[in-house]
This record gives structure tokens, C-alpha cells and sequence, in this order.
């Protein structure tokens, strides 16, 4: 993946990491589409930062996607990478009777809205030089948090589905990158942008444009503070890393109470 000169599209980039991937991806000087349900933070991202373009996109909706797709293949024939970042993540309590509404709109966006972003752009994409596909998983696909299961199990599936991809868009010239983020300090969940657990933000971004820069041709973007959770299993110690993780989240600890 190439940062400087790549013409990108990130739904999910009104805020947390995908707007600031955005903004760091076009100082670095590639062209930068910001995609997001929200036309008000869209219009604010664009006043604020000249040269980025934006595009309102849900991709809970599957004729939001492709009337996005239309519309940014229109503007930005160049196109050669989308960063799947739009997702949720919301606590349930499956002892409970009400769960199944929250578990429905987590696979919807996270795991069918992923599927639909990159069935719209393969097409094009397999036209295009140094074209990618970034999918985002989490360090939660390989460690459960125990509030929030369904998450837990669209990324899994993220990661499963971005490694069964990749054996088919690679040798017709895609890239597939999966970014594999630990706890971030962002507003993914309520409270999270001041988890002591979680990093900083810009800190993460930091790291991850590192590793893309020393490894163009990454296939799995792992940040120091998610590989214990990565390669827990591997390395048998995947029960004390569950034990641990859910001791010390603040989530885990609250619907404990």
C-alpha cells in the first residue's frame, strides 16, 4: 500500500481512527474521500481540511453503498484503495431478552456492511495499479471481551474473511491489508476515549503508518499493544489473557456490577 500516492476511500471517517487515518493520509499527500452517515460532520471535515472530498454513506444500507460507490467512482475514477473502517461496537447481555436488536445491528454494519463495501469496489479496484483493500478487525477477534460478544464475533469474521480474500483479490493485483487494532482511545463505546487501558490515538495511528511505511506489502497490521492478544492462543496462554482482559476493562467491570 502505498501512503503517498494513493487515491482513498475511508467510510467511517467522520471520527476515532478512521478520521484520523484520513487526515493523515492526506497530509502524506494521497487524495483522500472521508465517507460517514453524518452530512453535517462531513460538511465540518471538509470546511476544516481543504482538499479532502466527502461522501455520506451508511453502510448499514445496502443502497446507501452502492449509490455511494457510484458516486465516488464518478468523482475519483483514480481510485485504487477503500479502508473498510465504518463499524459499532455495543454491549449486550444475552441473559437478558433484549439482546438480539443490538446483536442484528452489530453484524449488519461490521460484517455485512464490510462484505457490501468491497463488493461494490472489486470491480474497479482490479483495474487499477497498487490497489488495496484494508479491512479493520480487532484484537477482540482472537480474545473475547465478554460485554460485548457479537462484536467480538464480526471480527473474527473480519479477519477470517479478509485472509479467505486475499487468496482471490492478490493474484488479480488487490492488495488485502487487515488492521488489527487493540483498545484505542476513541468514542467507539461511551467512556472509551478515557479507558487507562486503551491507547492514545494518535499514538496508534502513529504506529500503524509506521508499519505501512517499513511494510508496503503487509498483510496483517499488528501494533505492539495487540499482539498479546493476536497470538494469545499460539502461545497457550489464551485463558489468562480472557481472565486478564476481562478483569481490567472498565465495560467488563461495569456489567459485572
Amino acid at each position: 500500500m502505498n501512503l503517498t500516492a494513493s487515491t482513498v476511500f475511508v467510510p467511517g471517517a467522520t471520527s476515532g481512527i478512521g478520521l484520523e487515518l484520513a487526515l493523515r493520509l492526506h497530509a502524506l499527500g494521497s487524495p483522500v474521500l472521508a465517507g460517514g452517515r453524518r452530512a453535517d460532520r462531513l460538511a465540518e471535515i471538509a470546511a476544516e481540511h481543504p482538499g479532502i472530498d466527502t461522501v455520506r454513506i451508511d453502510v448499514s444500507d445496502a443502497a446507501s453503498i452502492e449509490a455511494a460507490a457510484r458516486e465516488v467512482l464518478d468523482r475519483h475514477p483514480d481510485l485504487n484503495v477503500l479502508v473498510a473502517m465504518a463499524g459499532v461496537m455495543e454491549a449486550e447481555d444475552w441473559r437478558s431478552a433484549d439482546f438480539l436488536a443490538t446483536a442484528e445491528r452489530v453484524v449488519v454494519t461490521n460484517l455485512l456492511g464490510t462484505i457490501r463495501l468491497v463488493a461494490a469496489f472489486t470491480a474497479h479496484l482490479q483495474t487499477r495499479p497498487d490497489a488495496a483493500v484494508v479491512t479493520v478487525s480487532s484484537g477482540l477477534a482472537h480474545v473475547p471481551l465478554a460485554v460485548t460478544p457479537t462484536y467480538n464475533a464480526t471480527k473474527a469474521a473480519i479477519h477470517r474473511l479478509s485472509e479467505g480474500i486475499r487468496l482471490q483479490l492478490e493474484p488479480a493485483g488487490v492488495q488485502v491489508v487487515e488492521i488489527v487494532p487493540p483498545a484505542v482511545r476513541t468514542s467507539l463505546m461511551p467512556g472509551h476515549e478515557e479507558n487507562p487501558v486503551a491507547m492514545p490515538l494518535d499514538a496508534y495511528v502513529d504506529e500503524v503508518l509506521a508499519i505501512l511505511e517499513a511494510q508496503p506489502d503487509a498483510r496483517e497490521v499488528l501494533v505492539q499493544n495487540v499482539r498479546p492478544l493476536r497470538f494469545a492462543e499460539a502461545e497457550g496462554r489464551y485463558d489468562a489473557v480472557v481472565a486478564r482482559l476481562n478483569a481490567t476493562d472498565r465495560f467488563a467491570a461495569a456489567a459485572a456490577h
